[in-house]
């Protein structure tokens, strides 16, 4: 399958990015945990434990108590990086006599690691209001861009069961929390996968996630090729950024991985005609042609420091990668950028208390979060 031409948004609640269900209210019949589980949901019928059909999922027990207005039981999670979210996903799959009629998703924006009493005053705004949702089917809402979140709640009309929540959207990074060299291809900093030749075990996105990969199925494993050409995958970084090191890891390939691979850079602000966005084309060498071993990370030093802002890596002929990663300094014109594309995207609160914060008294911190947010430009 080929992704070229479609944007295909992280799952920013995902466990592999760090996401955590910090909160339920109630999980007696299924842990909340299940809701954030990067694979799909699976189903084995009488299957029973102490407290009835086990599923994989979240499920609570059935209320009793008169449903008043609003009354629902929620789960918090806490995003692996906080992001814009644009669509959410509200699977209830397997969930046929014991799903919610009727599910709500609201977000806020949190600076630090806050615990579920100190967000329960937390300023919540909706990203899918009180709407009804069908069992056994993966529930599809887009979602208006809003303001950067780090948690979303997910409200059950009266209780049930939902098997997945996915939130899909656009990191966006805290340049507070940037070291001097980043990971430019790091998911959680901001980078995406704007196109790929084939993704028919897996998709290319496993690429750019955290951490080592666990087992084959974590990588980007295309078909095996039976013409003359080669599979690639096209990546926009997190920022610009002068590269001092790539890592080309092939770990859990053992029979499948690549012969060879090699990795291409266009500065940034090019566009296409060639690019790493396109297939067959130009850009110019991070890396050249070079063998690689099964089951092995490979780090490469990128001498110097060539400045980046989209790469394409090309593995010949096909074959499987665990991770890319480009490590790399972030210029001072992306790290500008960076900062202020952070500042614009923050919620009210959350704004004005970074500038309380950076000094700013408070009735000064509140007057510019207020420019901010109706679009009137800030000036700190």
């Amino acid at each position: 399958m080929n992704t070229e031409g479609k944007q295909a948004w992280p799952d920013l609640a995902s466990r592999a990015l760090g996401g955590s269900v910090i909160y339920a209210n109630d999980e007696l019949f299924a842990e909340r945990e299940n809701l954030i589980k990067s694979e799909e949901p699976v189903f084995q019928p009488h299957t029973f434990g102490h407290k009835g059909q086990i599923m994989d999922g979240w499920e609570t027990r059935r209320r009793r108590e008169p449903a008043g207005d609003g009354q629902g039981d929620h789960a918090i999670v806490r995003l692996g990086c906080g992001g814009v979210v644009h669509r959410v996903v509200v699977d209830t799959s397997y969930f046929t006599g014991n799903y919610p009629p009727e599910v709500s998703v609201e977000a806020c924006g949190a600076e630090g690691f806050p615990g579920p009493a100190e967000l329960a005053g937390a300023s919540w705004t909706t990203l899918v209001p009180r709407s009804p949702v069908a069992g056994d089917a993966r529930n599809d809402f887009e979602v208006e861009a809003g303001r950067r979140a780090t948690h979303v709640r997910l409200t059950m009309f009266p209780d049930g069961g939902v098997a997945r929540l996915r939130v899909y959207g656009e990191p966006v990074p805290d340049p507070r929390l940037l070291p001097a060299t980043i990971d430019l291809a790091a998911l959680e900093n901001g980078a995406v996968v704007t196109g790929c030749s084939n993704m028919f075990y897996s998709s290319p996105a496993n690429l750019l996630l955290p951490g080592l990969a666990r087992v084959m199925g974590d990588g980007w494993e295309t078909a095996r090729r039976r013409d003359q050409g080669n599979d690639w995958v096209a990546v926009r970084l997190a920022c610009a950024g002068a590269v001092e090191l790539v890592e080309l890891d092939t770990s859990h390939f053992v029979g499948n991985a690549p012969g060879w691979a090699a990795l291409r850079h266009d500065g940034p602000g090019e566009g296409p005609g060639g690019g790493p966005g396109e297939g067959p084309g130009g850009g110019t060498a991070l890396l050249p042609r070079t063998a690689l071993q099964p089951d092995t990370r490979h780090r490469f030093a990128v001498p110097g420091g060539p400045v980046a802002g989209q790469v394409r890596l090309d593995v010949y002929p096909d074959g499987g990668m665990a991770r890319l990663r480009v490590f790399g300094r972030p210029t001072a014109e992306a790290r500008s950028a960076l900062a202020d594309r952070f500042l614009r995207l923050l919620p009210g609160p959350q704004l004005a208390g970074v500038l309380r914060a950076a000094g700013l008294p408070a009735d000064e911190a509140g007057r510019r979060a207020a420019l901010e947010l109706f679009g009137l430009q800030l000036s700190i």
